[in-house]
């Protein structure tokens, strides 16, 4: 399984070289490549979120919700493992980042757990089998990058592009739930995570993305790819979750190309 992995995910970065050649190997050009991956990343500004906001029944925002819980690869988890190593001034921002996603020491803060809480209260009953591919492709490529070593780059960037991007959809999603009567303790996961995410991202990409590429340009080019490969996955599952939802048909079951 672990050499399947590795030929998956080495197929994939073949796949987002051209993506990331223009990515620049000097700091803070790179940070500043890698933060317009907001505006114009795959998959930002997805119709889907939009829709969720103002369109979306309380029964569609309960399978999206049951399709990204399935997938939830738990990022507090994915941080942990990441920092394992990593040099000071980065591991510093990832353990930060690591004791937020905790609640700051308390249970009911924990952002897993609060996630958890949602999708009890909603009645939701995630599995394996009733998921579609394109979201466990999305946790196991995020799980591959944090638990073998060789990817440690990659993970970092994909955590990060994790942070910029959420706070947009996560603010749709909050929206959308208020708007058909969800209570706001059963949305706090996603009320939380519109605003306490932007601060994250800024951090990160201060204190661990500038530190990091300014000590070993060549990483630049191993945390872009890790970025566009998390957001091509996020694309892959918009478009999917769009053609199920928007046409009430079966969901694409197809392997990838």
């Amino acid at each position: 399984m672990k050499r399947l992995e590795g030929d998956f995910i080495e197929a994939f970065r073949a796949h987002v070289a051209p993506l990331v050649e223009a990515a620049p190997i000097d700091a803070q050009a790179f940070v500043a490549w890698f933060e317009a991956l907001k505006a114009n990343g795959p998959g930002q500004w997805d119709p889907l979120f939009d829709w969720l906001q103002g369109v979306a029944t309380l029964e569609d925002i309960k399978w999206f919700l049951t399709q990204e819980a399935a997938g939830e690869a738990g990022f507090e988890d994915l941080v942990a493992l990441t920092q394992v190593k990593i040099p000071d001034r980065a591991k510093l921002e990832l353990a930060r980042n690591y004791w937020d996603e905790m609640g700051r020491g308390s249970a009911k803060g924990m952002h897993g757990p609060m996630l958890s809480r949602t999708t009890a209260s909603l009645g939701l009953t995630p599995t394996i089998d009733t998921t579609l591919w394109q979201s466990l492709c999305l946790a196991n490529t995020m799980t591959a990058f944090a638990t073998t070593r060789r990817y440690a780059w990659h993970s970092i960037g994909a955590l990060g592009v994790v942070e910029l991007t959420a706070p947009t959809r996560v603010s749709c999603v909050d929206a959308g739930l208020t708007r058909v009567g969800v209570a706001p303790e059963a949305r706090k996961y996603f009320a939380l995570h519109a605003h306490l995410d932007v601060e994250h991202s800024k951090a990160w990409n201060s204190e661990a993305l500038i530190p990091l590429v300014s000590e070993d340009p060549s990483r630049a080019r191993f945390i872009a790819e890790g970025a566009m490969m998390r957001l091509i996955c996020g694309e892959q599952c918009f478009e999917t979750y769009r053609a199920h939802l928007w046409t009430h048909t079966a969901p694409l079951v197809h392997a990838a190309e």
